[in-house]
């Protein structure tokens, strides 16, 4: 359940990722040593190994980290390339924009965005299933259609959460269509809709792992701001660190760790332009209390 609004709980979990600098004279050259490297933008690298992971910039194209990725992928340098890509978006967005506090009507835009970022998810990797079995990618095409399986339902649990705050939920959510869930389900599509839609696979590593980052203590948090006896965090549940979202991550890992050199690069590149969406403050700016309390109040029922 990542959007803009919760992005500085976001970013606390990306701080927590490996993201290392070092010098060029400290890279690894032994070929003895497990590695994988992607490029996520121009002039920008990311390398991996079992023990740590650093952002690269070649020096020349006869650079080794300026070639394409060689070689097998192993859980352990897998999962340190994808959520160093994601920690280098935290890094990348040099922004002091801080989110507006959290407010129970804060809360009802939060979870229109969940509404707006689930809803279409379990279409979109039936989509992507479709797109696999066309390249004759048995075991992205599985991955996809459990995916969709398992997401399914997360948009009801959003508008039971609107509905348990006295809103008309079906209203809220046509009435409240945060930005940022417009941009992330628009990459999505366009990710499901290419020929290869490999970087949706980068796109759902991307919005659980970073879900990861919200824990007891948030989810208590929001329950605090809440009317007493109101059970309005069922969706913000499922995408914590409390949900199921802990296994989902390890189970992607596993997948993208068995895939081709050409493939993780491609979805080392989708975590990292997924991220950089997920941090970047709106540039509209954040809607106020005043204007959302205008929106929603004449879908509280009586």
């Amino acid at each position: 359940m990542v959007n803009q609004d919760n992005i500085s709980s976001a970013k606390k979990q990306a701080e927590k990722l490996t993201f290392t600098i070092p010098g060029s004279d400290r890279l690894i050259q032994s070929d003895q040593t497990k590695i994988e490297w992607a490029q996520i933008a121009p002039g920008k690298v990311v390398v991996a190994t079992v023990d740590r992971a650093w952002l690269y910039q070649p020096h020349s194209i006869e650079d080794r980290f300026a070639q394409p990725m060689e070689g097998a992928g192993s859980i352990a340098t897998t999962r340190k390339l994808l959520d160093t890509a994601i920690a280098a978006a935290k890094y990348a967005i040099q922004s002091n924009v801080r989110p507006p506090a959290l407010t129970c009507t804060r809360w009802v835009w939060r979870l229109a965005g969940a509404y707006h970022l689930t809803a279409p998810t379990p279409r979109l990797l039936k989509d992507a299933a479709i797109g696999f079995a066309g390249n004759g990618r048995s075991l992205l095409k599985k991955w996809a259609l459990e995916k969709a399986q398992e997401e399914k339902g997360h948009d009801r649990l959003a508008l039971l959460d609107i509905q348990s705050l006295g809103y008309d939920a079906e209203a809220v959510v046509k009435a409240l269509v945060p930005p940022a869930a417009v941009a992330l389900i628009d990459y999505f599509t366009r990710s499901v809709q290419d020929d290869d839609p490999i970087d949706c696979v980068g796109y759902t590593y991307t919005m659980e792992r970073l879900s990861l980052g919200i824990g007891k203590d948030y989810i208590q948090n929001v329950e605090a701001l809440l009317p007493p006896k109101v059970n309005a965090t069922r969706c913000l549940c499922v995408h914590s660190s409390v949900g199921a979202d802990a296994d989902h991550v390890d189970e992607n890992v596993s997948l993208i760790s068995q895939l081709t050199p050409s493939e993780r690069t491609r979805i080392a590149r989708a975590c990292y332009e997924t991220a950089l969406m997920c941090f970047s403050p709106p540039p509209e700016g954040y809607i106020s209390d005043e204007e959302l309390d205008q929106i929603v109040q004449p879908f509280k029922k009586s």
